[in-house]
This record gives C-alpha cells, structure tokens and sequence, in this order.
C-alpha cells in the first residue's frame, strides 16, 4: 500500500518561504544597485550644471570689478574681499552659505583667480609634483577653467574644481549610509517574508494536508470521501475536481458490483434450467428425446446471445468495437429493414407507421446498423401491448439526420426513463422480463449509435409508450 510522506507539507513550506526569501533580496539588491548608480549619476550632473552657472556668475561679476578698478591688486592676497565678492554674487538673500554640499560648491576656497599670465591672484596654490602623482593614481578630473573677460578682452580665467572632486570626500559617508539603509531593506523584507512565507505555508499545508489524507484514503478504497470547497481559487478548483473523481470512482464501484451481480443472475437462470433439464433425463423423469434436446439448446443459445452482448459492450467500452465505416443512404437502409419486419410486427398486433424522408448520406457500417434497428425492434415488439403501433420517422434537419422511433403503451415513468440504456436494467412493471431478453439490447444500441458519431436519446412518446431520437452526421460533416 503506498504512504505519503509526513514531511511533505513542511517541506512545501520550506521551499515557499526560501522562494519569497532570495526574491526579495534580490530584488531589493537590483533596485539598490540601480537606484545609487542612477541618484548617484544625476546627483553629479545636477552638481555640474549648479556649480557650472555659479563659476560663470562669479565670473561675469569679477569681469565687472576689472573694469571699475582696471587691475587684479584689490584682490591680491585679500580673502576678505573675496569672500565678500562670493557671497554677494552666490548667496544675497543669506547671511552664510548652507551646509552640506551646496555650501562646498559655493565654498571661495574651491575657486581660484588667475591674471591673464596665469599667475595666481587668489585661491588655493597650484597642487605639488606629489599632489599631481596623488591625483593621476586617484584618477581626479581636470579642473574646469572659464575666462574672465573685460569689455571683451581676456583679463584673467577662473578656476575651479570639478564637483566629483567635492563629492570624492563624501564618499566614505555616502557608502556606508547606503549600506546601512541597504541592510535596513534586507532585514525588512526578510521579516517580511518570514511572516509571509510562515502564513501562506500554513495555509497552503493546511489545505494540502487535507488533501493528501483524502488522497490517502481513496488510495485505500474510501470513495465516500469528501473536501471542502472553499474560495474560487485553483486550489479549490482541484478540491471540486477531487470529488467529482470521487464521485465517478464510488459509482463505477456500484455499478462494477451491479453489473457483476447482474452478470451472475443473468447466467444462473439458465444455468439453472440445464442444469435441472438435465438431471430430470438422468433420473428419467425427462425422456432423452428431441423435444428434450430442444429444450436445452435454447437455453445454451440464451446463453450464448448473453455472452455475444457481453463481449459487444465490452469492445465498445475498449474503444475496440469492429465498425466499417463506408458512405450509405441510411433512409434506405432503414426503410428496407422496417418493411421486411413489417409482418413480423403485424402477427403480434403492432400496426408500423413510416414517414421516412431521404436520401439521408451517412458514413456507416450496414451490418450494425441492421443490429442497432433489431434492438429496437426487438425491444419494441416485446415491451407493447397489442393493439399496438410504431411510427417511425426520418428527415434531415441542420446537417443531422434525426430519426424518430415512437411505440404505444405500455410507458415507464419519469424516474426510470433515464435508466432504460444501463445494462442489464429491467423495469419492474410492464415492461418486465415477461419476454425474456439479457438487458442489455438498449445499452447495445446506444454503444452502436455512437460508434457511428451519433447519439440516442429517449422521451415519452406521444403514443402512450417511448420515443428514441437518433441523431447521425451527415456525411462529409
């Protein structure tokens, strides 16, 4: 008998929360990698545009001091004038620079002064031959350089420093900063999908650990059990599927047991009958004679008819049944088979009505279908009372061909008509074994119908008895 494993809702479990676990923090770990490199990038674009127009203001108004004072003098080693210089131009509306990066892109000591020689008026000294190797190893940008002009000639050039070297300070805060909101993230969305994963796995285990024991016990032969349905999602989808598999399992079980059953009675009655025939000849009570002899061989041919209707139904349900399918006037077929049993209807009182309309072209096999109308037939003449009547009908409506076959009273009720093409099911009033038969010619016809591509259906006849609606494709549809 196979068990299911105890541990595998836990382990479902498991693996849902290590899913959402790494999701997250590689999800978390791209955005932060593309959030920097984006913020970081504009930041620096937005720091050169800012610090770019602030050098050419600061620029423009040292060009305007040119032409009032006519030299660089006022300014040589007077930090005191430049810092006023800076913050009249850059910050008139403050009393001092604001803090953090904007202040250092204003900051007089981040600008230099050049004469028109390239002499240093004001700023920070040229860097050392050891700076400049520091700054080649660093990789460090050029500074950037604007000229100063005055009334349109070259005064001087103001020089100032790019603001990737401002930020190159701010690195160590900025890194660490990031890294530890980065882990601020991580640790986050890890809580959260703990307590994600922690819910959904014991909601998904406790749906699927209902599931398994169900599965478990229709393993072991218990079709009456049951899930619930809850929710409109796939899981309660395949908790619908599971019971209808359970369903279908627990009525193939009943009907493999009434079908066994009716097997067995089936083949006891005339196993019976032989079995008492024979030993009334052996104890003489019976002469061994023709009648006898007779008497026996019918029932070794009920036998046999019951056995042939065994192995038709069961090559039908193979999906094995032995059908020729060639292209035929079924109202023809039909006509001629209901005409030659029209005298055998007539000598038990049934009157035959036909209102066939054709050419109907099916793709068919003649000897089934002559099977399939023998059914019929058959059923009709011993299950209607006589006086009785058959009308039978055949037109061609929507690319069908739908056959009508109505018979007179007796009829069956409400609750049995669907049950007259189960095999081997007998109604018990009328239409009864009074006739003998195995039960199983409607369920025959049925199987022969749709091994042609058609159907069988059944009603109340207007007649007082059936109506079984046969439809067949035309062929070619």
């Amino acid at each position: 008998m196979r068990r299911f494993p105890k541990l595998a809702v836990s382990r479902l479990g498991l693996k849902l929360f290590a899913t959402i676990l790494i999701v997250n923090v590689l999800t978390s770990a791209l955005i932060f990698l593309f959030v920097s490199r984006s913020l970081d990038q504009g930041f620096i674009d937005y720091l050169e545009r800012v610090q770019t127009q602030r050098a050419e203001t600061l620029a423009t108004a040292l060009g305007e001091e040119w032409t009032v004072r006519g030299d660089w003098q006022w300014l040589q080693d007077n930090e005191r004038a430049w810092f006023r210089l800076v913050h009249r131009q850059l910050w008139p509306d403050r009393e001092r620079p604001p803090p953090g990066i904007q202040g250092q892109l204003s900051d007089p000591r981040e600008f230099q002064v050049r004469d028109a020689q390239g002499n240093v008026v004001i700023g920070p000294p040229p860097p050392r031959d050891g700076d400049d190797e520091r700054r080649k190893h660093r990789r460090h940008e050029a500074p950037r350089v604007l000229p100063i002009v005055s009334q349109g000639q070259r005064v001087g050039e103001l020089v100032y420093r790019p603001p990737r070297e401002l930020m190159a300070r701010m690195d160590r805060i900025f890194i660490d900063r990031q890294q530890r909101n980065l882990l601020i993230i991580v640790g986050s969305l890890a809580l959260a999908s703990l307590l994600l994963a922690g819910v959904l796995s014991w909601w998904l285990g406790r749906r699927t650990r209902g599931m398994a024991l169900a599965t478990r016990r229709l393993t072991e032969g218990d079709y009456s059990v049951r899930l619930a349905e809850r929710g409109h999602d796939e899981l309660s989808r395949l908790a619908q599927d599971f019971n209808v598999l359970a369903e279908t399992l627990e009525a193939n079980r009943r009907a493999r047991q009434r079908w066994v059953a009716d097997i067995a009675h089936e083949l006891r009655t005339p196993l019976a009958v032989l079995h008492g025939e024979i030993e009334a000849m052996q104890d003489g009570i019976r002469p061994l004679d023709a009648d006898s002899l007779g008497s026996l061989s019918q029932e070794v041919a009920q036998l046999e008819r019951l056995v042939q209707d065994l192995r038709l139904l069961a090559q039908s349900d193979a999906g094995a049944l032995d059908v020729h399918l060639e292209t035929l006037d079924i109202a023809k077929a039909l006509n001629e088979r209901l005409e030659d049993a029209r005298g055998w209807l007539e000598s038990v009182g049934i009157t035959l009505d036909l209102a066939i309309h054709g050419p109907a072209p099916i793709r068919g096999d003649l000897q089934r279908l002559h099977q399939l109308w023998n059914n019929l037939l058959s059923n009709t003449r011993a299950y209607t009372d006589a006086p009785g009547q058959l009308r039978v009908s055949l037109d061609v409506l929507d690319n069908q061909v739908r056959i009508r076959w109505e018979d007179s009273a007796p009829g069956v009720s409400d609750e049995e008509l669907p049950r007259l093409t189960e095999r081997l099911y007998r109604v018990e009033a009328s239409r009864n074994r009074r006739l003998g038969g195995s039960g199983l010619g409607l369920s025959i016809a049925m199987a022969l119908a749709q091994a042609h591509g058609g159907d069988m259906q059944v009603s109340h006849s207007t007649l007082g008895g059936l109506c079984w609606t046969l439809r067949f494709p035309l062929a070619g549809e």
